[in-house]
């Protein structure tokens, strides 16, 4: 019992920094067209909210740089280490910007001062999510891995499912005219509390099998180096299925709630209650899914989730666009169950393909770098598409090339359903 508990305890360690990461960055999503109006006051909707998403992508552009700092720190000095760090530097700037000055008040110092704390959270989440992942793949028993690794996304949807509860809270209780002033910051000073939850946390887990001390672990002189020389097709693997990864979640759960506004005609209030709701349902699926992987193989579900967003992704991004509410639910609940097949076993399997010496800064770099040229830029690259081509259906192409890259990739990797790499 004592055993359960303090696996328990050391997966909570593991999963509340992904919170706090996937809240911020959620609710920066949501609050989208609010903050355009704040920072880049334009005669035109569209250039506003494409400026607030490229602030968006300029946060992930920083991943693969923070995945090179806080991977190498992981590797060579312990993963509590580099979580500590990894939790401060995203509370933080999470917390300035519910104080930033708009442009009215400032002028073009507002959108710079945004500019600055959106890149300094970018390198924070490089080394978050991907530290913690590997974190509680090494503490997990070998025949539950996936399942285990699974709660890392768990926490992370939580974060962004706590992120759009907040959101769809504050529109619907606070008057239009005090959200546009003072009500947008709420959330955000809200990340301090999850920021300090996550410090005491991991402050007080100071043991664990993924913390072994350095000479242990027997780590390399500089892990990045070791990686692109000798683990290069991993990494490519690792990036190439990470890109539906990025574009999935990214076009499903933070882009979709200024689609539903701007072409579903929705509410935002609404928008926000059914994204909550959707998120809700896949937050439960994932642990369920990773579960199932451990029993009948990661690369079965791998297959059925990528496979699902070639053949139905385009249907079910056409039941979203529709002013029906129940429409919208079906399509975008559709998304997420197929996601779900594709995310749940997606960690466990590419985390697997490093070994322990190196394992943060190669899944660290496989993962971020897609996630920032893919991931962070499909709300910019959805609204580009939609504005330019004139065709509301146009993210769902997007999202299917995505979808075909990922099928390919599985079908054609050796070893995803063993755990080679201990």
């Amino acid at each position: 019992m004592g055993t359960g508990r303090k696996r328990a305890g050391n997966i909570f360690a593991g999963t509340v920094g992904n919170t706090l990461e996937w809240y911020d960055f959620a609710i920066y999503g949501y609050l989208a067209p609010i903050i355009a109006q704040q920072f880049f006051p334009t005669g035109s909707h569209a250039v506003g909210l494409i400026s607030t998403f490229g602030i968006f992508a300029a946060g992930f552009l920083m991943r693969p740089i923070g995945s090179l700092l806080l991977g190498h720190i992981a590797d060579r000095a312990g993963r509590r280490t580099a979580l500590l760090l990894s939790v401060t530097l995203m509370a933080i700037p999470t917390t300035l910007i519910a104080f930033l000055p708009t442009y009215h008040m400032v002028g073009v110092a507002a959108p710079i001062s945004l500019t600055i704390l959106r890149l300094l959270q970018g390198l924070s989440v490089g080394g978050e999510y991907t530290g913690s992942s590997v974190y509680l793949y090494e503490i997990a028993p070998k025949r539950w891995r996936t399942f285990t690794v699974s709660w890392a996304l768990v926490g992370a949807v939580f974060g962004v499912l706590l992120g759009s509860g907040v959101a769809a809270l504050v529109t619907s209780i606070v008057p239009s005219e005090d959200l546009h002033v003072w009500g947008w910051r709420v959330p955000f000073a809200c990340g301090v509390v999850l920021g300090l939850v996550g410090f005491v946390i991991r402050s007080n887990n100071k043991s664990s099998e993924a913390d072994l001390p350095p000479t242990a672990r027997e780590p390399v002189a500089v892990p990045v180096r070791e990686v692109i020389t000798h683990h290069r097709t991993a990494l490519l693997r690792t990036a190439a299925c990470n890109i539906l990864n990025g574009v999935g979640f990214y076009i499903t759960f933070v882009y979709l709630t200024t689609y539903l506004v701007d072409y579903s005609k929705l509410t935002e209030s609404r928008t926000l209650i059914i994204n909550t709701g959707v998120m809700v349902a896949f937050m439960l699926l994932v642990p369920l899914l990773g579960y199932l992987a451990d029993i009948i193989g990661r690369r079965i579900l791998l297959l059925i989730g990528s496979g699902g967003i070639v053949l139905f992704g385009y249907p079910l991004f056409w039941l979203i666009h529709h002013p029906d509410p129940r429409m919208v639910i079906l399509g975008q609940l559709g998304l997420a169950t197929v996601l779900a097949c594709y995310f749940a076993p997606l960690l466990a399997a590419m985390i697997a393909q490093f070994p322990a010496s190196i394992r943060v800064t190669g899944y660290s770099i496989g993962y971020n770098i897609p996630l920032a040229i893919f991931g962070g830029t499909s709300p910019l690259v959805a609204t580009y598409l939609i504005h330019y081509t004139n065709m509301p259906l146009a993210p769902a192409y997007y999202l299917i090339a995505a979808g075909l890259l990922a099928f390919v990739v599985v079908l054609f990797t050796p070893n995803l359903d063993e755990n080679e790499q201990t």
